[in-house]
């Protein structure tokens, strides 16, 4: 036969974290990388196993290589915008990356995004 054990309905208990003490019926144990561990912590203290904890025990599958990759010859090959720059390609986008001041380094990267700024006037009236 098991050995049998006290309710501990008032047994109290400190928490292994902050010591602070509590009833032992309202500790909880921690789960650390999906095992139980025998620390027990109060309701403040207590955290779910965290999901990056979790990082490298399970496979995974995330390819990223295309199988018989074909160049992009669309750049090359669409022909002059009015400025003379290569354009209508799969790369002819603006992002933005520096465009006050022009952005035109070397003639390599036009760019359509100049700033011009302005400036206004904002008037407050109160009734």
């Amino acid at each position: 036969m098991a050995p049998k054990y006290a309710s501990g309905k008032w047994a109290i208990a400190e928490c292994d974290r902050c010591g602070q003490r509590y009833k032992l019926t309202q500790l909880k144990k921690l789960t650390i990388k999906t095992k139980l561990v025998a620390i027990k912590v109060c309701p403040e203290c207590w955290e779910a196993d965290h999901p990056q904890l979790k990082v490298g025990m399970y496979p995974v599958y995330d390819p990223q290589a295309v199988v018989e990759p074909r160049p992009d010859n669309s750049y090359d090959t669409s022909g002059l915008d009015s400025l003379g720059y290569v354009s209508g390609g799969s790369r002819d986008t603006q992002w933005g990356w520096n465009p006050a001041g022009g952005g035109n380094y070397l003639g390599l990267t036009p760019n359509a995004l100049n700033n011009t700024p302005t400036i206004s006037s904002v008037g407050i009236t109160t009734s």
